[in-house]
Parts: structure tokens; sequence; C-alpha cells
């Protein structure tokens, strides 16, 4: 792919105004995103998680999730973070094991939301989680940062900027990544995927005393902007990602996504210094273009129901167990689930 192409649109869309494309006269667009599992093998008894979406602000409403298929299902939420979660349960071999959940989803555009953040949401969105820790080396990583400044926004930016020119994308991670962030420190390898680089950008945050959260989710359509920063066609079951949100007093949960930088980067192979990817950088420092949708924003989620914890962190794919073990989540063609998003008039 030459540059010119890749990098189409990328100049005007640093400009300001409009994300420009195929939305509604009010910046909405609608989505309808099919989630299709098939667990009849392994015959044996089984459960399953898919996510849903939930409304979130002034950017995000979701319908309520239709389901189909055999075994129990429940529509659920978890007990900490309050994410929807399609449950299914069966209790014996045999029997229908496809499942299907239908949503429609509509949003836009979004930069930061002004809100007011509870003190109880305040303690939640800094405590450390087994996977984002605040103290040892992150909180030194995170002091070193910010070192000097008082103000939230100008920590934030700075953190941002640190994460931008310290990590790189690494084609060779799995999925989105595992978000492992003291590894990530300890060994010096800050490579990764999204998983991994908007989560180092979370916890140091976090070790900073900025309120903040992940946001775990799934592109729908195609990038009115760049690209490689949307699908190419209705099969999304790769299309998963997570970005980044700060709280900030007076603009409320401020949008980010480093690790789209340094996907722009690698896919574009532009240098992070050049003018093309110093736009996104500005970009997507306080705005999402909002082809993607978040199901929640749930690290180390205790699945409802479940009878142990899930090998990943998040819950951004379906998740099975089964007497064997997990079936492996990054691989839908031996796991058998589909996602197909289509964008509605």
């Amino acid at each position: 792919m030459r540059k010119r192409t890749f990098l189409a649109g990328m100049a005007g869309a640093a400009g300001a105004a409009a994300f420009g494309g195929a939305r509604a006269a009010d910046g909405w667009r609608r989505y309808r995103l099919v989630t299709e599992v098939d667990l009849s093998a392994p015959d044996a008894p089984a459960a399953l998680w898919i996510p849903v979406f939930d409304s979130v602000g002034d950017y995000q409403q979701a319908d309520a999730p239709e389901t189909a298929g055999g075994g129990r299902i429940h529509v659920v939420r978890d007990a900490k973070y309050g994410a929807s979660v399609v449950q299914v349960g069966w209790d014996a071999a045999g029997g229908d094991r496809k499942v299907t959940v239908t949503q429609t989803v509509a949003t836009r555009d979004r930069r930061a939301d002004p809100a007011v953040l509870s003190p109880a949401e305040r303690r939640l969105w800094t405590a450390p989680t087994a996977s984002l820790p605040t103290d040892g080396i992150v909180g030194e990583t995170a002091r070193r940062i910010v070192l000097g400044r008082t103000d939230p926004k100008a920590k934030t930016r700075a953190i941002y900027d640190w994460v931008v020119d310290n990590t790189f994308r690494d084609g060779a991670t799995r999925g989105c990544g595992v978000g492992g962030i003291d590894h990530m420190l300890r060994s010096g390898f800050l490579g990764g995927k999204c998983a991994d680089i908007n989560s180092l950008m979370v916890g140091l945050c976090r070790a900073a005393g900025l309120p903040a959260r992940d946001a775990y989710g799934v592109r729908l359509g195609p990038s009115q902007i760049i690209k490689v920063l949307g699908t190419s066609s209705p099969d999304v079951t790769h299309a998963q990602h997570c970005r980044a949100e700060v709280w900030l007093d007076g603009e409320g949960w401020f949008p980010v996504d480093p690790a789209d930088v340094r996907k722009v980067v690698l896919d574009g192979k532009v240098a992070v210094d050049s003018p093309e990817v110093k736009a996104e950088r500005e970009r997507l420092f306080g705005s999402w273009e909002m082809n993607w949708a978040a199901y929640n924003h749930a690290t180390d989620i205790s699945l409802p129901g479940a009878r142990q914890p899930p090998r990943e962190n998040f819950l951004m794919y379906p998740l099975a167990m089964t007497p064997n073990g997990e079936p492996d989540q990054l691989d839908p063609d031996s796991f058998r689930y589909r996602l197909t998003a289509s964008q509605l008039a």
C-alpha cells in the first residue's frame, strides 16, 4: 500500500471540524452487530459469556441485545463494574450449542463529556488491580514522567506523550495483548497491541493520582479518517480494540488512544515524528472517531457465574469454559465464533 493512499484524508482530519463520512445529519452512526457462537464441540457441559454494549455518555446509545439459541440464556452484569454480559449455560452434554446475539448501537464522534465523578467512582478508577498495579516500578515511572507538573491535564499529556514515544506496536502479539504493565516495565519490552499500550497509559495515570480506565470494544465500520483505523469488511471477528479515558475535573472523561498512534506508525510505515503521525497524536489526545463501540470498562473482571477467573483480564471476546478448560478465545476458527457488523441507514 502506498503511503499517499494509506494517509488519505489525514491532513484534513487534523484540522478540526468534522470527522466526515457516512453519518446522519445529527452526527450519529447506527450499526448492527451479530455475534454467533457454536460450542457443539467439545460435547460437554459448558458455560459461555458474550460481551454486549451499554449506553455510555452522550456518544453511545445501545438497544437491548436480542438472543437466540439453546441453553439457559440471561443478560447479567458483573458486580464491580456493571458490565453487561450475555451468559449461557448447559448442564449436560448434547443439545443445541449454537447461540446468536444481535444488538444495535448508535455512536457519534466524541470528545470530553463533562459530568460528575462521585467519590466512590474516583476510588474505583484510581485503585490498583492485579494487572494495573500503581506501586513499584509503575509508580516510580509515573512520578518520573510527571515530575514538576501539578495540573491534571498537563500530567495526562506528559504520560500520553511518554507512552507514544516509548512503546511500539508489535505485530507478533496475539489478539489485543494482555495488558500486564508491571512485566512490560520490568522487562523493558514496551511492545504490544492496544490492551498493552493503552493499559500502560491507564496504569501510569492511576499511579499519578488521575482516575483512568480502559474501554474494551470493537471496530464496527470503516474509518473516515485513516483506513487502518477502521474495518474493511462486515466480518469484524478480529476487530476488537481497547481505548483509554482519563478523568479531568471540569472536562469529564477525556478520551485518548496512544495505541492507535502506534498502529498508524506500524501499518503506515511512517516515522513517529512524521507530520502525518504528529497529526494523529494530536487528534487522539481528546477525541475518538466512533466507528467503534465500547463493551465495558472492566479490567480484571469477575465473570458472573464463573467458578474460576478467566485467563484474560478483560472481556472483549466471547469466552467459554468447559471441563477441559477455556477454548482459545483468540482462535475463532477452533472456538467457532463470528462477529458480523453492518451499518444501518
